[in-house]
């Protein structure tokens, strides 16, 4: 097609553990039918990026040579001949790994260009910019599919551990303004306190000065995105649910918690598109992004040290 070239630019790792460097002339991916092509505008980093870096899923993972990325923001620049939803020249954004741990795309979001199946993408608000919406996808879509699989409703109240995280702070706006839960409380450290309750926190629990296992109130659904199972337990009502997204879906803990793993889907992204565009539900973005292409290595390391508050984001991309 007129304007896209045969090679792209791209961050890659060539094998596990080792260091992220620029190619700067990787063959573009190929584009299946179902499949669009996007231009990468900016795209926002995950655990799970470093975490396959370091060969935590080799088992299941595609092989290296890799470029890292799940979420992407960018315009639709080729649609497979299956494809009835996006056109040339559309704003798209969204998560391009349906399994995030299962055969997982080689080519992913740190490059100029990466193809994604049409069902994973949605439209990009009006009102984000690309940076706002290359954030969210992976943390939006666990928030919300941890909800629905541990079956939250109006009215219960949740206790969200990591609240200044990329999927905490999600967790904390679908339930409050989305849910309409009649309690959230959450954690965080000193300085993100007031963080959680701008995002709806009822509850700012400080984890370096309180044990919220000790609370004398405890609540109908925990979300653990921290890795905190067996203390967790401690903090559910009766009949209450966990729900964890850090740890192995083989060696699951036992009832009433569970870890699950996200199954990307655009549709969760449309269905929750007029929160985003009313501001009921606001992007989070760590003061330090984003971060160049060229300091992409940099904005990795800096997402390993767990000390972002809500999400890391590159761009402008190249």
């Amino acid at each position: 097609m007129d304007g896209i070239p045969s090679e792209m630019k791209a961050c890659v790792y060539s094998e596990y553990g080792n260091v992220l460097k620029l190619d700067p002339a990787l063959p573009l991916p190929q584009v299946k039918d179902d499949q669009v092509l996007i231009k990468v505008v900016a795209a926002a980093l995950n655990p799970v990026d470093f975490k396959r870096m370091l060969g935590y899923f080799k088992a299941t993972d595609s092989s290296p040579p890799t470029v890292p990325g799940y979420d992407v923001a960018g315009v639709v620049v080729k649609v497979g001949s299956l494809v009835k939803k996006f056109k040339e020249g559309d704003e798209a954004y969204g998560d391009i790994n349906e399994k995030a741990l299962e055969n997982p795309k080689r080519y992913g979001t740190l490059a100029e260009y990466t193809a994604a199946e049409e069902g994973l993408l949605a439209l990009k608000p009006k009102n984000l910019s690309f940076v706002e919406a290359a954030s969210l996808p992976v943390a939006l879509e666990t928030a919300y599919e941890g909800l629905q699989r541990c079956g939250f409703s109006a009215a219960q109240s949740i206790l969200v551990l990591g609240g200044a995280g990329g999927v905490g702070t999600h967790v904390i706006q679908l339930a409050k303004h989305v849910y309409g839960a009649s309690k959230v409380a959450a954690t965080a450290s000193t300085g993100k306190l007031d963080l959680l309750r701008s995002l709806g926190a009822d509850l700012a629990i400080d984890y370096t000065k309180q044990n919220f296992e000790d609370l004398p109130e405890k609540f109908d659904v925990v979300y653990d995105a921290v890795g905190q199972i067996e203390r967790v337990v401690k903090a559910v009502k009766a009949g209450g649910k966990v729900v964890g997204i850090v740890g192995s879906q083989e060696a699951q803990p036992p009832p009433p918690a569970f870890v699950f793993v996200l199954t990307s889907d655009g549709g969760i992204l449309e269905k929750l598109r007029p929160y985003l565009e009313s501001g009921k539900v606001k992007p989070v973005i760590d003061t330090k992004s984003p971060f160049p292409f060229s300091k992409a290595a940099e904005a990795l390391s800096y997402l390993q040290t767990s000390r972002a508050t809500g999400k890391v984001v590159v761009y402008p991309i190249p």
